[in-house]
């Protein structure tokens, strides 16, 4: 007895990145916070340095921490992506905190590549 086709669907799979180590997105913005540090418009930027608490066991771990050339403290989140959990803790996380919460996106090549990025 065989089964039809359309019974064994295989989902498509999105890559984990492995712990402690930047994904593809992560890197090139990484590259673009560095050079806006050194045209002054940054004054430090850090991967994952901090984990913001938003409630019992409920984390989130922005991207990058920055601080703008205003000495404003910022968290930028890169996503490809974006899960329906990931977006509600972004925006609960800019809820609790004073601090600007930014989501960056990768901007199509055939947009002209670069980044979209929107404050939360």
């Amino acid at each position: 007895m065989t089964l039809p086709r359309f019974a064994f669907r295989a989902r498509a799979r999105r890559t984990q990145r492995k712990p402690g180590q930047m994904n593809r997105l992560e890197t090139a913005y990484s590259a673009e916070l560095e050079l806006r540090r050194r045209a002054g418009d940054v004054l430090w930027f850090a991967w994952e340095a901090m984990k913001l608490r938003l409630a019992d066991k409920t984390f989130l771990t922005p991207d990058f921490a920055v601080v703008n050339r205003d000495g404003e403290i910022e968290f930028h989140e890169c996503k490809g992506f974006m899960e329906d959990d990931a977006a509600v803790k972004l925006k609960v996380a800019a809820s609790m905190f004073p601090c600007r919460f930014l989501l960056v996106r990768a901007r199509a090549k055939r947009d002209g590549g670069g980044f979209v990025v929107e404050e939360v």
